[in-house]
C-alpha cells in the first residue's frame, strides 16, 4: 500500500483501487492500494473525508492489513473510488504537529527538557516535559519557537534505516525498527515520526503556550498553534472586552480592578454576617412563640434565603437555646444548607436527624447530638422530609 500522505501531505485528492471490504457493526472496514488518509498515530489523531459515496469516520493503522479506512457504507472490491481529505480538519492537524516538533526543540534547545509525550486534541494540544520548568523558561522555548516559524524554513520529509539514523543527531531516539520516516526542520529539529507536516514552519502561523501545570514530576505545557492560536486569541479578546465593558477600566487595569472588588466584597460578606447574626438573636424569640408541638418538644423550621450558613447557625442556636425547643433551620441553594439544634433538656439528636435528611436527599451532613449541619437537596424537600 502506498501512503501519499508520507510525501505530500498537502495531496487531498486522490484514486485508488478497493483491494478489502470487511463488515464491522454499522460500519465497513476498506483497505485500498493507495491512500492520502492518515490513521491515529503518534499523539495526531486520524483524517476524515470521503471515499466515493462513502463518509470516512475512522482511520486505523493495521500491522497486517495496513491503513483501514472506517466507512459509513460499503465499497466494492476492484472498484475505482476517489478520496478526499477534510482539508480544514489536516490542516489544523498540520499546523498543530509541526508547531509541536518546533516547541519541543525549543524547550531541549533553551533548557535542556525533552518532551516525553505529545497529545493533539479536538481542541487544545500538550506536550509532557521531563522536568518542571518555570515561566521564564516556557517564555524563553516560546519566543525561539516563534522565531523559528517567522523565518520560514523548510520542513522536509526523508527516509532512513536504522544504522544511518543512529548516526543522525535525532531529538529523540526512535523505538522503531526498519526504515524510519524523519522530519526535518532545517537546522533545528530532525524527529522521526509518522504524522502530516506543512512543507516551511511559516506555514504553523503562531506557537502560543495557553498555560502549563505541574504532571508526574515535569510539567505539562498547553499551546496551540495557527488557527487554534487565533481562536483562543479571540475568545480572550472577547472576554477582557466584556470585562472592560462591565467594570470601565483599561484592560491593563483589570487585573487591579479584581483585586478591589475582591477586597469589597469581603467586606461587604463580613458586614452583612454580621447584621445577619444580630437579626438572627432578635428573631429567635418571636420563631419560638410560633413553635410547633410534636410531643416531647416543641420545633420550629424555618427558612432563610441568601442567609451565610454561619448566621443560619447563629439562628438555629439562638432559638435552641429556649427549653424544650429543637430548630431546623435550612438556606438557600441546592443543595440548600442545614442547620439542627436542640435545646439541653430535649432528647433529641441532632445529628442523626442530619444524616437522616441529606442521606436520603442525597447530601452530606452530620454533627454533635446537640448541633449538627449539612447540605442536601432544596428548601423545600427538606421541609418535607
Amino acid at each position: 500500500m502506498t501512503r501519499l500522505y508520507y510525501t505530500d501531505a498537502l495531496q487531498t485528492a486522490f484514486s485508488a483501487t478497493v483491494t478489502q471490504v470487511e463488515p464491522a457493526g454499522d460500519r465497513w472496514h476498506v483497505v485500498l492500494d493507495t491512500t492520502a488518509f492518515m490513521p491515529t498515530s503518534g499523539g495526531q489523531p486520524h483524517d476524515t473525508g470521503t471515499l466515493g459515496p462513502a463518509s470516512v469516520v475512522d482511520v486505523i493503522d493495521d500491522d497486517a492489513r495496513g491503513v483501514v479506512h472506517v466507512v459509513d457504507r460499503a465499497l466494492t472490491v476492484g472498484e475505482t473510488v476517489r478520496g478526499e481529505i477534510a482539508w480544514p480538519r489536516r490542516f489544523d492537524h498540520m499546523q498543530q504537529h509541526t508547531g509541536q516538533h518546533i516547541l519541543s526543540a525549543a524547550f531541549d534547545r533553551t533548557c535542556g527538557v525533552r518532551t516525553e509525550s505529545f497529545h493533539l486534541g479536538n481542541t487544545s494540544c500538550t506536550i509532557d516535559l521531563a522536568r518542571e520548568v518555570s515561566g521564564a523558561e516556557i517564555a524563553a522555548a516560546e519566543q525561539a519557537a516563534n522565531a523559528v516559524v517567522w523565518e520560514d524554513r523548510p520542513v522536509t520529509v526523508r527516509f532512513a534505516d536504522e544504522a544511518e539514523a543512529a548516526r543522525l543527531p535525532l531529538r529523540k531516539e526512535s523505538l522503531r525498527t526498519g526504515i524510519l520516516r524523519l522530519i526535518d526542520v532545517t537546522d533545528f529539529d530532525l524527529s522521526a515520526c509518522g504524522g502530516t507536516h506543512v512543507p516551511s514552519t511559516g506555514m504553523v502561523g503562531i506557537i502560543a503556550v495557553a498555560g502549563w501545570e505541574r504532571f508526574k514530576g515535569g510539567s505539562r505545557i498547553e499551546f496551540g498553534c495557527g488557527g487554534r492560536a487565533l481562536a483562543s486569541h479571540q475568545r480572550l479578546r472577547d472576554c477582557v472586552t466584556s470585562l472592560v465593558r462591565q467594570t470601565t477600566v483599561a484592560p491593563h487595569e483589570l487585573g487591579g480592578a479584581f483585586e478591589r472588588l475582591q477586597v469589597d466584597n469581603r467586606a461587604a460578606h463580613k458586614t452583612i454576617r454580621a447584621l445577619q447574626e444580630e437579626l438572627a438573636a432578635s428573631m429567635a424569640g418571636t420563631l419560638v412563640a410560633s413553635a410547633e408541638d410534636v410531643g416531647s418538644f416543641r420545633r420550629v423550621i424555618v427558612s432563610q434565603p441568601g442567609w451565610d450558613p454561619g448566621a443560619l447557625k447563629v439562628l438555629a442556636s439562638a432559638i435552641a437555646a429556649h427549653p424544650g425547643v429543637v430548630s431546623v433551620v435550612t438556606g438557600s441553594g441546592t443543595p440548600a444548607p442545614l442547620v439542627v439544634a436542640c435545646a439541653a433538656d430535649v432528647a433529641f439528636d441532632a445529628g442523626a436527624c442530619v444524616k437522616q435528611i441529606t442521606s436520603a436527599l442525597g447530601g452530606r451532613g452530620g454533627g454533635r447530638p446537640e448541633l449538627a449541619q449539612g447540605a442536601a437537596g432544596d428548601a423545600a424537600e427538606i421541609r418535607r422530609s
